[in-house]
């Protein structure tokens, strides 16, 4: 679906130069509201942006003064992305980066 929004030039020019891609700011913009009232899931938030990860959709909504919301879904969801970066040999390098593997831990994974 196509929305369209008309601004005055000048308007659109000035948000453009605060914020960038408005096209992009008002794509985000309708997706936060529907997460945040409930419409849509964190799942739904990362695949609307074309996001990799649960933790960009985190730091994403952190950002704009979300908190998330969990439940059974987004722990299903989380669960596959674990299973996948592990058979993709990628969950270490996931993991080291969050600061979150002990040297024993890392033994385990490798």
């Amino acid at each position: 679906m196509e929305i369209r929004i008309s601004l005055p030039d000048n308007m659109a020019r000035y948000l453009e130069d605060k914020w960038g891609n408005l096209e992009r700011r008002t794509l985000e913009a309708i997706i936060v509201e529907a997460y945040r009232e409930g419409s849509i899931s964190a799942g739904k938030v990362r695949e609307l942006l074309g996001m990799n990860t649960r933790l960009e959709v985190d730091a994403f909504l952190k950002s704009k003064g979300i908190h998330l919301a969990y439940n059974e879904t987004d722990f299903e969801e989380d669960r596959q992305t674990h299973k996948q970066l592990q058979q993709e040999g990628k969950l270490l390098a996931a993991l080291s980066v969050l600061g979150e593997v002990s040297p024993q831990e890392k033994r385990q994974l490798t």
